[in-house]
């Protein structure tokens, strides 16, 4: 038990060390065709892989600039020095990104990386270009569970997804139905008889529309799961006893619930009003905790804390019982140092995309006036994830694809926790 809860903790962490590391190589650029990607699949024999590097090498010599083809010949001998290391491919594959990067000044590194995805490989690559071709492990980062969402009542509908943790609407239907009131000049009977035809063709309309989207999602029978239907009763019930959608839709209805809004801010109420049955997914994992968070916050004595000073003072204390940290959190944690003196101090810097931290002007040791260089540097979420395991706190990574997990991000500075008890931070 404790080790599959071990594995559901870890997992967030690795998502999001293998996105920092994909965005991390989209920023990395070459000079040219200089920058060497290569997939290899499971079932690839590492003696074929080598034998075309050295063909590939050999064809290097029509390479017309002289600085071309040094650096694509460096990095084809850097990849197989590297091979040489394995008899066969780790179990889903390995990928490795090679070449001669620019790093700023007229200056460039021979770099050279060896991943190890998190998914099998399924195809062989070998490509020459000025940037690394990531898309492959991109898709990776996908979300693997999709269901359909529907909310309707007799006037409106709208059509969307639960794509992982992200809600995304897509379209929205309008009735024609009238009301219950008949306008004078009908009979009774009559105007009922129009009304359940107007009715009947609404849902039509809505199954029809809501069919198409979703058999139109990309491997549907691996990766949709199921439909969830949302509305006042007895609308919910008579679209789904009318087998208004697609049979093979039909068949995945997960269960009926009860919504107040049948327009676009519906789809989010339908996901959380479904949560019991949706209970093992990770949106409803990261709604429940960042709920235990804002409930611990509004109490005259609630047991919580946001901020990194905050947390961090917590978290040194062993008082903190869940740490949340946003996966848009982009900063390091630096020790810096005197190069004449003893004196050091620790900072954390934001990182922006392109920005890294050579770039960064640290001031001067207020000591002798010389300047400040990184003497240690570490990812705040590692940093602060080893701070937490040293007290056997529960770490969280929250997405920001809902309004909770958004929401530590924009208004908690994307750090945040939920305490044992409560201290003076």
């Amino acid at each position: 038990m404790e080790e599959t809860q071990t594995q559901e903790m870890d997992t967030p962490r690795k998502r999001y060390e293998f996105k920092k590391m994909l965005e991390r190589l989209a920023e990395k650029e070459g000079s040219g065709t200089e920058l060497i990607t290569l997939y290899i699949p499971p079932d690839k024999q590492i003696y074929d892989v080598t034998a075309q590097l050295r063909d590939e090498f050999g064809q290097c010599a029509n390479i017309k600039s002289k600085q071309t083809r040094t650096n694509v010949q460096s990095a084809i001998s850097s990849i197989l020095s590297r091979l040489k290391y394995y008899k066969r491919p780790p179990e889903n594959g390995m990928a490795v990104f090679c070449g001669t990067i620019n790093i700023g000044g007229d200056r460039t590194d021979l770099d050279c990386e060896i991943i190890e995805p998190p998914e099998p490989i399924n195809t062989y690559m070998y490509r020459c270009s000025s940037s690394f071709e990531l898309e492959p492990l991109q898709q990776m980062l996908g979300e693997k569970e999709i269901y359909g969402l529907i909310v309707l009542d007799r006037r409106e509908a709208y059509i969307g997804f639960l794509r992982g943790n992200r809600i995304e609407p897509v379209h929205g239907v309008t009735s024609t139905v009238p009301g219950k009131q008949r306008k004078g000049g009908q009979s009774s009977v009559r105007f009922q008889r129009l009304r359940l035809i107007a009715i009947n063709e609404f849902y039509k309309k809505i199954g029809d529309r809501a069919s198409d989207i979703f058999l139109a999602e990309k491997d549907f029978f691996e990766r949709f799961k199921g439909v969830l239907i949302g509305g006042p009763t007895p609308t919910k019930e008579e679209f789904e006893a009318g087998g208004y959608l697609h049979h093979e839709l039909q068949k995945r209805i997960i269960g009926l619930f009860d919504v107040s809004y049948t327009n676009e801010s519906g789809l989010a109420e339908l996901v959380e009003n479904a949560s019991d049955a949706l209970k093992g997914l990770d949106i409803i994992k990261e709604k429940n905790v960042m709920n235990r968070f804002l409930q611990e916050l509004v109490k005259d004595d609630g047991a919580s804390s946001y901020g990194e000073e905050s947390v961090r003072k917590n978290l040194e204390l062993g008082a903190v019982d869940t740490l949340l940290l946003s996966d848009k959190l982009r900063r390091a944690r630096l020790k810096l140092a005197c190069q004449n003196s003893d004196y050091t101090e620790e900072r954390t810097v934001s990182l922006e995309p392109g920005k890294h931290i050579k770039d960064l002007d640290f001031g001067t040791c207020p000591s002798d006036g010389s300047p400040l260089y990184v003497a240690e540097e570490a990812d705040i979420i590692d940093e602060l994830t080893t701070l937490a395991d040293q007290s056997s706190a529960t770490v969280r990574i929250i997405s920001d694809d809902f309004e909770e997990g958004s929401m530590l991000y924009n208004a908690f500075g994307g750090i945040a926790a939920i305490l044992r008890y409560r201290t003076g931070y």
